[in-house]
């Protein structure tokens, strides 16, 4: 081949003669010429270049240094060594390579014992194959493209340019086939061929190359030590990716055995952050693929071979590995990243050192010196899927823990970006701030920053700085509450302007240790002042106040830092004196000392808001009583700010908690003044008395504001809402809006009003999922299931009033027995009101406090009537399952406290099922958009699961119509619908907590356990109802017997009252007998007997005798009618006493429960009858509902099933939870091939030494009217698993599936198999009402409006306790045992009871 040369166009002007000058400019050159000429076109760079590379060094071994070389020669050298690696692909025999450099005479030679080159003659060349080869041009044996081959060479230039830029080259090969021996050397960079030698041979193959490069082309005089040291790198690189074969170096043999020793010799001496080696992680995924990996602290490093050829740039194959290495590690870092720093991938790979050798069929590079390998991955021939082993110890070998430090560290830097390490005196960007004048100057640290809870406050600590002047004083307001910093993540803090401000007004930095009186110089503000309400809510954010800046800077409290200022809560003025109150417990000492404490003003203090300018400028001028300086006193001030604020001191928080209701509750049994920080005298505080005296008290009251009390099951807001409701006692709906007003005024509320119209949305809500009976009734959208109640309208447009059931479950004559609270001077609402029921359990409770939270689901109102009729009767009561009026799906036991809540799904046909039902709890629309909509149009992971789907859906039903294809489908019902569909959700009650009656908290183990506790506090206050009655009727008896007998001795005229003074009348009425008005008295009484509570009695008569109500009486009195009315109201009276006398307590309670029975029934079959009206049009035409809504009535109902597997998971965890590792009973779970299937497994098997060991073929459901006529069945149906799917399946994606072994089952031994279908292996039975009826009052296991229904295959009638054997393709048979007696008796399907009983708790079928 010849190549044209053009010398540079602009020398041809110059030329005197120009067409002599053509010759010059077109140049014909060979190729050899050509190669010689322009090198760097076919071995890279003649020129020495200078870089990081690894080498070898005889004193210092494997080590990354600066090395100067040629690339052109250490290309011709690699050449010629990858050809000998070659070698190995083509001859598995191969065994050894040996390399032998020799820098004084300039020698290298490479030897290899794999099969030799032909010694033939080419047939078409006339000369022998090794000199063609070598010695000739664009000749290779690897010119095929289309043979896939893994060897280095593919061009047919290699080995020809190494003979070309060398002064002499030797080829030396033996050939068994030829048995000859060929040997030939080339001179003068192949310019010139030396004889051929060819002897007959018989011996083992090889193949031999020395070679003396051509020093001067390299610009080199001698192969110096850095060239060396990169060739015998090499070497190594060889031993280390050529499997199976022993290089020698130097006569030498390399101490190489394989990848992982040759990566060893990087990490050797390389330590992780900690000081230990670094762990490598190995996996020989297949015989093309093998790969390490360890930690780097340098950014991305790698070592990678393709087909032995190093590859120091990397390439696609390195990116392959690396990036299924960062996906994994990415997933387990953003679990583990609190801070909150974004990590991207390529941060990952950062701290990776990756190693791979690898075999590639026919690579490409980007250039000839092959440092970059390009081939596209899909071309590779061969995959590397990295196994879940080798990805987890990835998880933990110090990759993870640097990536996480490197987020600390990133996460720190970008905080102390937000810090100024300079002292500014004027500082911009902070809205509201007024700042010292003196702030960021010489005097600053004399300088106070007073942090205030709000604007208003602000204005406050404004109008007094009038006094203090502004020079020393700064202001800057918080917005609500701060952030809990303690367990906040990086990006919390970082997005967090209130904590940004505050560090950029004091000037402080992060991390920095302020211990040092001189370090505080560098802060703009000496001190910080806290100044907020004197309310709970300001505890706490003082509170997060001092935990902010202990977190960050605890030296800061050392120096009494912070302080806080203090204002008023009472203030108490008579004439012109006039005192301050800091605490309640110090005013109502006062007000017991103080006699005529009722003729001083008393005026509350809520809020700073409520001082005028004027108080501040007193509180300011009188600073040494108001500010109180927060001083450090040791260790446990440390330790109580850590228990507040740090979510791992959860127990000891509860404790705390625990030993303050304890407490209190003492005090106020024993009538003992509660605690109070901020008395007279106090001068300072400490942290520990703070935190233990007043953050204790926000604390508690989170926990009553957010927890219900067990007797009512009310939160205070709603409590305050019922006590306006009742007071109001309105005939008429009332708008939310203007409820809400009243009950601020009323009860004396002190949050804001929106949540408040929350509250009483929240009871009258009455939609699946919400309250079971709600106490307010919703008239206008209130809510719905669509959203979970978030979509109700605005509390301006809807109205509401008491529900006629209010009343009767809170009877009115037990509010004289109640405990009222007072507020403001204000009496407000009660401690609790006393239901007939325990409410708790109607309406169920949700909610998070402080060390606690409780979460309680609904229960059936009908249950818990029939558990207290039975404790009336001295039973004990009986166990609940939850229940929530109007759900159509199931509720079943897992275990204890542990229940399963499953929609309805059935299948319609075999591309069709439909969702007639959801959890509850799970609303439709986000049941649709989280659910649905991934499954029609998938997601990055997973494909599309179903083709389409309907929604019939309305406010109040559900109804989802999904198609999907015929494989899925059955694969979906094997894997289990409810599982596949999430219609599934675990109901738990691990945390039934509840405030008793007397204030403290309680957890409750089970629902039972409430009832008692409730029952027993409920029937003592039917004694005190009782008593109270008996007095009151007495009383009105009393009063009505006075009012007859003065009218009677008037008309008669014994008694004469005309023209009398008043004293004398009084005292003749007393001389004759006359009562002082008997209710008013007996009511008297019993308020003093509250008051002194055992104190000694004694009737206060300073008032004197009351005879208004004689002489009040109209004249109309005197008339006979009204004469003879009294007298028989007297005897309904005497008549209602004597009666009441007759009842026992339990007798007025089961009155309650009659009468309330009585008016559910009433209210349900409206609201029933309510749902079921058509609806009428404006011409009056009435207009029906579309059926579309209901659910399908041919449908085959899947049954939801509790599986052994769920079983012994949900004993798992909750021995985890315990701590107790192992239970005493072991549960065998039998092998099932898809473990997450929604069918039983064999329960009957176990503990049987004989049961049969049977293949469990899981399917969700099969329902008679899909099942197979048994005639139809074959053996070969029953017995034979169906073949597993090809494709990734929804199976695999769902579960693993389990070996499971199968034996053909005897005909007679009781087996329970995973399947719904029953149907007897040789002749229908006649059907069985009462069992298998679908949603009926106590059935779910079948549909009772299938046109062929299951029972229509049953062919004798069978009784409970008898076995019923059933027969589909998939084995069945099943014990039908007696239905389990029911709590109460119900007439309406409000939950599905299960009637076959599976007997889950037994280890063996005994109980049989």
């Amino acid at each position: 081949m010849h190549y044209l040369q053009s010398v540079p166009f602009s020398n041809l002007t110059t030329s005197p003669n120009s067409w002599h000058s053509m010759e010059r400019i077109y140049q014909k050159k060979t190729q050899l010429e050509h190669i010689l000429l322009r090198p760097d076109s076919y071995i890279g760079s003649v020129e020495p270049v200078t870089q990081q590379m690894w080498v070898f060094d005889e004193d210092a071994g494997l080590n990354c240094r600066d090395v100067t070389f040629v690339p052109g020669l250490y290309k011709i050298f690699d050449e010629i060594l990858v050809n000998a690696a070659d070698n190995k692909q083509r001859d598995k025999g191969m065994s050894c390579i040996k390399i032998n450099i020799d820098p004084e005479n300039n020698t290298i030679s490479v030897w290899n014992n794999g099969k030799g080159i032909p010694v033939v003659e080419h047939k078409v060349e006339k000369v022998y194959v090794p000199a063609l080869i070598f010695g000739q041009l664009l000749t290779s044996s690897n010119y095929d493209d289309d043979e896939k081959k893994v060897t280095g060479g593919r061009n047919g230039y290699g080995a020809k340019l190494c003979n070309i830029f060398s002064t002499k080259f030797t080829v030396e090969t033996a050939c068994k086939q030829s048995k000859k021996c060929f040997k030939q050397t080339w001179y003068d960079n192949m310019g010139k061929a030396g004889e051929a030698s060819i002897k007959p041979f018989d011996g083992e193959e090889y193949t031999c190359i020395t070679f003396r490069p051509d020093l001067a082309k390299f610009k080199m005089s001698i192969l110096d030590k850095d060239t060396v040291a990169l060739m015998t790198r090499r070497a190594y690189d060889i031993a280390g990716s050529a499997k199976g074969v022993r290089v020698f170096f130097n006569s030498k043999k390399l101490p190489v055995t394989g990848f992982r020793s040759y990566v060893d010799m990087y990490v050797k001496d390389k330590v992780d952050e900690l000081g230990g080696p670094l762990t490598v992680i190995h996996e020989t995924v297949n015989e093309r693929w093998e790969v390490c990996l360890t930690m780097s602290e340098k950014g991305f490093q790698q070592v990678s071979f393709v087909n032995s050829i190093a590859t120091t740039k990397g390439g696609r194959h390195i990116d392959y590995v690396a990036d299924q290495v960062v996906s994994k590690l990415i997933e387990v870092v953003k679990k583990k990243n609190k801070a909150g720093v974004t990590v991207k991938p390529f941060q990952v790979k950062n701290h990776m050192w990756l190693f791979v050798n690898c075999l590639i069929e026919n690579p490409t590079f980007d250039s000839q010196t092959k440092e970059n390998m390009t081939l596209q991955q899909k071309s590779f021939g061969s995959k590397c899927p990295l196994s879940d082993k080798f990805i987890k110890q990835a998880t933990s070998c110090g990759i993870v823990e640097s990536i996480m430090n490197w987020v600390k560290f990133k996460a720190q830097s970008q905080l102390n970006k937000k810090c100024s390490a300079v002292k500014h005196t004027k500082i911009k960007g902070v809205p509201k701030l007024d700042d010292a004048n003196d702030a960021g100057g010489k005097n600053s640290i004399g300088c106070t920053l007073i942090l205030t809870e709000g604007d208003s406050a602000k204005t406050l600590a404004v109008s007094g700085l009038g006094v203090v002047g502004r020079d020393r004083y700064g202001v800057f307001p918080l917005r609500g509450k701060m952030l809990n910093v303690r367990e906040a993540s990086h990006k919390q803090i970082m997005e967090n302007a209130e904590i940004n401000n505050i560090i950029k007004i004091i000037g402080l930095q992060y991390k920095k240790n302020y211990s040092d009186p001189e370090s505080l110089k560098s802060l703009r503000y000496g001190k910080i002042m806290i100044m907020t309400d004197q309310d709970q809510d300001g505890s706490h954010i003082k509170g997060l106040l001092i935990n902010f800046i202990h977190h960050n800077w605890p030296s800061l409290l050392r120096h009494n830092f912070l302080e806080e200022f203090i204002t008023p809560i009472i203030k108490a003025s008579f004439k012109k004196n006039q005192l301050s109150f800091y605490s309640i417990p110090e005013f109502n000492a006062w007000k017991e000392s103080q006699q005529n404490h009722k003729s001083w003003k008393i005026k509350y203090y809520k809020g700073l808001g409520t001082s005028t300018s004027q108080e501040a400028k007193e509180y300011f001028s009188d600073m040494q009583r108001h500010r109180i300086p927060f001083k450090y006193s040791g260790p446990e001030d440390d330790e109580a700010i850590t228990l507040a604020f740090s979510k791992k001191k959860v127990e000891e928080r509860k404790e705390w908690l625990t030993n303050f209701m304890i407490n209190r509750r003492q005090r106020r049994e024993h009538n003992l003044p509660e605690e109070y920080l901020y008395g007279q005298s106090t001068k300072s505080l400490s942290y520990n008395d703070f935190v233990n005296k007043e953050l204790v008290l926000f604390s508690n009251s989170d926990n009553e504001r957010s927890i219900p009390c067990l007797v009512d099951g009310l939160k205070p807001g709603q409590r305050k809402v019922l006590y306006c409701c009742f007071k109001r006692n309105d005939k008429r709906e009332v708008k939310v809006a203007q409820l809400a007003g009243s009950v601020a005024e009323m009860s004396a509320y002190h949050h804001g009003e929106v949540s408040l119209m929350m509250t009483i949305i929240g009871l009258a809500q009455n939609f699946v999922g919400s309250n079971n009976m709600n106490l307010l009734q919703p008239l206008g959208q209130f809510g719905t299931r669509l959203h979970g109640g978030k979509d109700s309208a605005s509390p301006r447009y809807i109205f509401t009033m008491l529900s006629p059931l209010a009343r009767l479950v809170f009877p009115a004559v037990d509010d004289n027995l109640l405990k009222y609270n007072y507020d403001d001077n204000q009496r407000v609402e009660p401690e609790w009101y006393i239901p007939i029921i325990p409410t708790v359990l109607v309406n169920g409770a949700e909610g998070i406090g402080t060390g606690w939270a409780s979460k309680i689901p609904n229960y059936d109102i009908r249950e818990i009537i029939s558990n207290i009729n039975r404790m009336l009767d001295g039973e004990e009561p009986l166990p609940m399952l939850p229940n929530y009026k109007d759900f159509r799906g199931t509720i079943e036991q897992v275990m204890d406290n542990q229940y399963l809540n499953s929609g309805e799904i059935s299948i319609l046909d075999s591309t069709t099922i439909e969702i007639s039902e959801l959890p509850v709890k799970t609303w439709t629309q986000a049941y649709k958009e989280n659910v649905l909509e991934p499954m029609l149009n998938g997601t990055e992971k997973v494909p599309p699961l179903i083709t389409d789907y309907k929604d019939y859906h309305t406010d109040t039903t559900v109804r989802f119509v999904v198609k999907m294809t015929e494989e899925k489908l059955r694969e979906a019902e094997a894997a289990g619908l409810h599982k596949v569909f999430k219609l599934q959700s675990p109901l738990t009650c691990n945390s039934m907590v509840l405030f008793d009656h007397v204030g403290s908290l309680k957890k409750y183990e089970s629902v039972q356990d409430i009832i008692r506790d409730f029952f027993e506090l409920r029937m003592k206050y039917y004694v005190l109802r009782k008593d109270w009655l008996a007095g009151m009727l007495g009383a009105e008896s009393a009063k009505l017997s006075n009012q007859a007998r003065f009218i009677l001795e008037k008309i008669q005229g014994t008694l004469v009252i005309e023209n009398k003074p008043k004293k004398e009348l009084i005292r003749m009425l007393q001389q004759m007998g006359y009562d002082s008005d008997p209710v008013k008295t007996w009511k008297q009484a019993q308020e003093k007997e509250e008051e002194e509570e055992g104190e000694g009695g004694e009737k206060d008569d300073s008032t004197g005798p009351d005879y208004n109500y004689l002489l009040s009486m109209p004249m109309w009195f005197l008339t006979k009618e009204k004469k003879e009315e009294l007298c028989k109201q007297r005897d309904a009276k005497v008549t209602e006493l004597n009666t009441l006398k007759k009842k026992s307590p339990a007798d007025l309670w089961r009155e309650d429960l009659a009468a309330f029975s009585e008016e559910l029934a009433r209210v349900e079959a409206k609201e029933k009858e309510n749902a079921t009206l058509p609806v009428k049009t404006g011409k009056g035409k009435a207009v029906k509902v579309k059926k579309e809504t209901l659910p399908t009535p041919q449908g085959r109902r899947v049954i939801p099933r509790v599986t052994s597997t769920m079983k012994a998971e949900a004993n798992r965890k909750a021995d985890l939870k315990k701590g107790e590792g192992k239970r005493g009973k072991k549960i065998k779970v039998s092998a099932v091939k898809y473990s997450m299937s929604d069918s039983e497994d064999d329960f009957d098997d176990w503990g049987k030494k004989d049961a049969p060991k049977r293949k469990a073929l899981i399917s969700d459901d099969d329902d008679a009217s899909f099942a197979p006529d048994p005639s139809t069945v074959s053996d070969n149906d029953v017995d034979s698993p169906a073949p597993p799917p090809k494709q990734p399946s929804i199976l695999d994606a769902l579960s693993k599936p389990k070996p499971a072994s199968r034996a053909p089952a005897a005909k007679n031994v009781p087996s329970f198999d995973s399947s719904d279908s029953e149907i007897e292996k040789k002749a229908p039975v006649t059907k069985q009402k009462p069992v298998l009826k679908r949603k009926k009052n106590l059935s779910d296991d079948s549909d009772s409006s299938s046109s062929d229904d299951l029972m229509s295959r049953l062919k004798s009638k069978t009784t409970a306790g008898t076995k019923v054997s059933f027969y589909t393709e998939h084995s069945f048979s099943i014990y039908v045992l007696p239905a389990p007696v029911a709590a109460a008796p119900r007439d309406k399907p409000s939950r599905a009871r299960k009637p076959i009983t599976y007997n889950l708790d037994s280890d063996s079928d005994e109980d049989f």
